[in-house]
């Protein structure tokens, strides 16, 4: 009976296995075309739930340098982290996240997630508004680009209020070519449990591809209906949801 007792005790003063000290950080990558503020609606709620909340400020200058910056900024966060990346984005953190062993869980938001060998150009997909010719996509200024107003609008974030797309457009950061033509030296997503949000209104990286680079890192997925690429702005909700999901399995 005593044996019994003891054990019963020792259960009910054991601590919850729900419980997940300390949270990990949130670290969030904005992809081409975009700034850290594409994830204001995603920074506003995690904090509300209590995360440390990091952007990054993404350079967009080339795959190999971009993910080798991240890697250097993530190793000046203690404790675990989630890393969720948008777009281009996937591509950084699926390369960044190999050499940090803090990283826990990847989430990719309307992403690439190159296997190795794989450009992010490669991504986009059959049907994607960005496999017309380039004279069409963007202007050029050197080796960077910007994307055309109508291409910007109408394929990269058409759920958007045309005024605000039109807003976005005009305060774009260019990306430069190396970021789509750079061929991917890592994928972390083979090692780290991933997560996926797909747009179901994706132009840019079709719902296809994505599902199809899902199902081969075994991500647990979460479709938008009607979300373009840019589901982040205007679907913040269910893409926190996710984020979410992954920093509690991350305890």
């Amino acid at each position: 009976m005593g044996m019994f007792l003891t054990l019963a005790l020792t259960l009910a003063l054991a601590p919850s296995p729900a419980a997940c000290a300390p949270k990990p950080t949130v670290v969030l990558v904005h992809g081409a075309w975009a700034g850290t503020s594409s994830w204001n609606g995603e920074i506003e709620r995690l904090q509300r739930a209590g995360y440390v909340v990091r952007a990054y400020a993404n350079p967009l200058q080339g795959l190999t340098s971009d993910a080798a910056g991240l890697a250097a900024f993530l190793k000046t966060i203690d404790g675990p982290i989630v890393l969720a990346g948008h777009s281009y984005g996937g591509s950084v953190i699926t390369n960044a996240a190999a050499s940090s062993p803090n990283v826990k869980e990847l989430v990719y938001v309307d992403a690439a997630a190159p296997a190795v060998g794989e450009t992010t150009g490669q991504l986009s997909g059959a049907g994607s508004a960005l496999s017309k010719p380039a004279s069409t996509l963007y202007d050029k200024v050197g080796s960077q680009l910007y994307l055309k107003e109508p291409v910007f609008v109408g394929s990269f974030g058409p759920d958007l209020p045309k005024n605000t797309a039109r807003e976005l457009w005009a305060g774009q950061r260019p990306a430069n070519m190396a970021a789509f033509t750079t061929p991917s030296q890592a994928a972390a997503w083979q090692k780290i449990p991933s997560w996926y949000v797909i747009g179901a209104s994706d132009k840019i990286i079709t719902p296809q591809s994505q599902q199809a680079m899902a199902k081969r890192a075994h991500a647990k997925v979460r479709t938008v209906p009607g979300g373009s690429h840019l589901t982040l702005i205007t679907h913040p909700d269910p893409v926190t949801e996710q984020i979410l999901a992954a920093a509690r399995a991350a305890c």
